[in-house]
């Protein structure tokens, strides 16, 4: 990252709030600063909207900055109420570390630990050997629970019941960035917009605790142009974990995305220079698509490497005009048994099954109105049985819509 780390930051669009702006562009600009971003193990895979921070984190990476990715096993076993209506569903503490694991690998995929300038800790090892009462007398007198209780997160769990383990999350959170402060002189905190009260508390611990001054950045808390969430699909998240949602259709969800988010998104979830960025933004009409299967490449070849993304490329390239047995092999493919479609299978049950439609309910509304194709067949009729005369040499294509297809083999 050349020139501004902060204004760089900020032009791509990754800057929501910040806690003081001159002290922290001061800390980006003209020091090498310790920062960290936790990652609570609520799932065994971080999905499409965990990029932002990560890319964040490249970023500064690459500007010589230290960065920190702490895995919750911690906080994970109280749970943040923030942005939840309801109370989150507890988890083992085996689970907990299972989750943990995986997420700690999926990030070294992008910040690669083993190599000078990353670090990840878990915040288990100081959490979980806290005694309470002392925690209570030394830590929790700062709080205020009349400023606590006025915060967003809790607000909106007040009016359908906020448990008392939830309430002490925000302790919890404000204690690792002490922490990290006295063990890694760590003085800036980033996180989502939505976690902008936890990070304040930390801010405002280290301050009465070590009278010392560190500062707070929060990440906007991305919609698409349509209004969905960030990383979802009618089908459910975008896993960053290959075995929970394919490289190829990884690939497929980024040049799938509305056109006007492509400057955005090339913005935030690649490292191209602006520069070119401003260009391929620039593309208009039939164009666009350049610019969208760039974002696909680099958005997948940051999360499961050059090689996937490439096959990810030449699957695409095979089944929307392209040739070649080696591309058609990169696609998302499904084996079944012969038995089955000797019998006969629906079209709404196979669909459903590969996840190209989220129900048979939707399937069968989507054969109605033209939407469903087979071998590049539009399917007629609800009714029409897929069999062994549906194989062709490749096995059987099946597309939703034009954009989203599978290839299914009977063996």
């Amino acid at each position: 990252m050349s020139g501004s780390s902060y204004e760089e930051l900020k032009e791509r669009g990754f800057i929501a709030q910040v806690s003081d702006e001159a002290a922290v562009r001061r800390k980006l600009d003209q020091e090498k600063t310790t920062f960290y971003v936790g990652f609570d193990s609520t799932a065994s895979s971080l999905h499409a909207g965990s990029l932002v921070p990560i890319m964040a984190m490249i970023h500064l990476r690459r500007a010589g900055h230290k960065t920190i990715a702490l895995i919750g096993g911690g906080t994970t076993m109280v749970g943040d109420p923030s942005g939840k209506s309801e109370l989150r569903q507890m988890i083992d503490e085996e689970t907990i570390r299972s989750y943990g694991r995986d997420i700690c690998i999926q990030l070294d995929r992008f910040l690669r630990f083993d190599e000078p300038g990353a670090l990840s800790l878990d915040n288990a090892e100081w959490l979980r050997p806290l005694n309470y009462i002392e925690f209570l007398r030394d830590i929790g007198r700062h709080f205020s629970v009349n400023r606590m209780l006025a915060a967003e997160a809790y607000k909106l769990r007040l009016e359908k019941g906020l448990s008392f383990i939830e309430f002490n999350y925000q302790l919890l959170q404000a204690y690792d960035y002490l922490v990290l402060f006295r063990t890694r002189h760590c003085t800036l905190q980033m996180g989502g917009d939505d976690q902008w009260g936890n990070i304040l508390a930390g801010v405002d611990l280290i301050r009465r605790v070590e009278g010392a001054a560190v500062e707070a950045l929060t990440f906007p808390l991305l919609t698409t142009a349509s209004g969905a969430k960030m990383g979802k699909t009618a089908q459910g998240a975008v896993w960053l974990d290959a075995a929970r949602f394919s490289p190829y259709d990884y690939f497929q969800y980024w040049v799938n995305i509305d056109d006007r988010d492509v400057g955005r998104f090339l913005r935030l979830f690649t490292l191209l220079p602006l520069d070119e960025i401003r260009r391929l933004e620039a593309l208009c009409g039939g164009e666009i698509n350049e610019a969208k299967h760039i974002l696909a490449f680099e958005a997948t070849k940051l999360a499961h490497g050059e090689p996937a993304a490439e096959d990810a490329r030449a699957g695409a390239a095979a089944a929307f005009g392209g040739s070649g047995n080696k591309d058609i092999e990169s696609m998302p493919t499904t084996i079944i048994a012969r038995a089955r479609l000797e019998a006969g299978i629906s079209p709404a049950e196979l669909f459903t099954e590969v996840g190209l439609t989220p129900s048979r309910g939707e399937a069968k509304r989507l054969i109605a109105q033209g939407g469903l194709y087979v071998n590049d067949a539009r399917l007629d009729a609800v009714d029409r049985l897929l069999t062994l005369r549906d194989i062709g040499p490749d096995g059987i294509l099946l597309k939703s819509g034009k954009k989203k297809i599978h290839r299914v083999i009977a063996e």
